[in-house]
């Protein structure tokens, strides 16, 4: 069996670089503990960017993607199975009020992708903009994926450079702004698509009150209020969607990675049926979105998130969490913020090598926009592995 380095190298020999990964393999995962193939066993504080929020490999999601096998994997959507309204009524229970229709997909660029399809056809059929002129407003430092419409309006250019020509039909504003958005707002606008915190960026999060106001200027103006939730939803703010932290409904969110339950790519677009009305046959569709063996998962996934409430969890963990590394010192450190157990530390100096020192010590961590840290454990974590990670990290950042 190849040991760490082996297993690297065959990555770096057959594998297109299109990433930078932390110098370690991963051969098995439990609760928030992942092992290399040393033995060596290491705190997960990415949670695979919030798509583990369940904790690896939960014993009852396992189950229900075994049992499932045992019946029927893929039906494709040329035929009903007998999982996917099941699924759907389940996922829109917990949204609650205000969304009545999802459309299932895969990963969370998918969710994505139709939500912008749905936004522009809403805004032709519905709003009667003239053809091809829909706008879509988004934000600096955005994160909604990376096939070739979505990094158009990116503003990284690790993001978008050399991958030109770019979609039109978007605008692209200062995060947490509301004069820049009702400055852009024009008769053609259809949607306004935004993350309620900021992950990639670097954790970052609106001053409070900003959501409402969007929320006041879509309505008024007819612009459909978009949330991408697919990393801040499912319990990791504290609530099972950020959003409502502000007491407010958006018209679409696009859903992903713990609706997955760390097993399988599941996404979803959510929203109300005088929206997704425009779709009709033959306008959108995914061989394996809503898929049976996807449907068992999220649907366990979703019961794991309510049943062990993990909402709860997130809350109280993540202020012992916020608590314990505001109270370390330093003048590298320059800000400590999060919500739940979405944290980031920013330094005033590049965060890579700090992250490998974390490595060493057994804490998976990864650096984001160069000079921050992120910290997303599974919501599963407990009281003590915090208190454990937080002298690991006070001794690499506060020395």
């Amino acid at each position: 069996m190849p040991n760490s380095k082996e297993y690297i190298e065959f990555d770096v020999q057959y594998g297109a670089h299109n990433y930078h990964p932390i110098p370690v393999v991963i051969t098995k995962a439990k609760g928030v503990w992942v092992y290399d193939p040393e033995g060596k066993k290491y705190l997960d504080c990415l949670s695979a960017y919030s798509a583990v929020n369940q904790g690896h490999l939960h014993p009852k999601i396992v189950e229900a993607l075994e049992e499932q096998l045992k019946c029927v994997a893929l039906t494709s959507r040329a035929f009903h199975n007998d999982r996917m309204g099941l699924f759907l009524k389940h996922l829109l229970d917990i949204c609650g009020e205000g969304f009545d229709m999802a459309l299932p997909m895969n990963t969370g660029a998918e969710a994505v992708e139709t939500a912008i399809k749905m936004t522009r056809k809403w805004g032709y059929e519905e709003k009667g903009v003239e053809k091809d002129k829909a706008e879509i407003i988004v934000c600096e430092n955005n994160f909604h994926g990376r096939t070739t419409t979505i990094i158009g309006f990116s503003t990284d250019p690790d993001a978008y450079t050399g991958f030109g020509p770019y979609t039109p039909g978007f605008k692209v504003i200062p995060y947490d702004n509301i004069e820049a958005l009702e400055k852009a707002i024009t008769p053609n606008t259809v949607g306004f698509m935004v993350e309620p915190i900021q992950g990639e960026a670097g954790v970052l999060i609106p001053k409070g009150g900003y959501l409402k106001k969007v929320r006041e200027i879509c309505t008024v103006n007819n612009v459909l209020m978009i949330l991408d939730e697919i990393q801040t939803g499912f319990c990791r703010t504290g609530k099972m969607f950020c959003h409502q932290h502000d007491g407010i409904i958006p018209d679409v969110m696009t859903l992903g990675k713990a609706l997955g339950g760390g097993l399988l790519p599941v996404s979803a677009v959510v929203s109300r049926k005088e929206i997704m009305k425009v779709f009709t046959p033959g306008t959108h569709g995914s061989t394996f979105g809503g898929f049976p063996l996807a449907c068992a998962v999220g649907d366990a996934a979703l019961d794991i998130l309510v049943d062990e409430k993990l909402d709860e969890k997130a809350t109280t963990m993540g202020e012992l969490f916020l608590q314990k590394l505001k109270e370390i010192k330093h003048p590298r450190i320059k800000e400590v913020r999060g919500k739940g157990l979405l944290i980031a530390i920013e330094l005033t100096e590049k965060a890579r090598p700090f992250t490998q020192q974390l490595i060493d010590k057994g804490i998976l961590a990864k650096e984001t926009h160069d000079y921050a840290i992120r910290f997303a454990p599974p919501l599963v974590i407990k009281e003590e592995e915090i208190l454990w990670a937080v002298n690991i990290i006070k001794e690499i950042l506060g020395s």
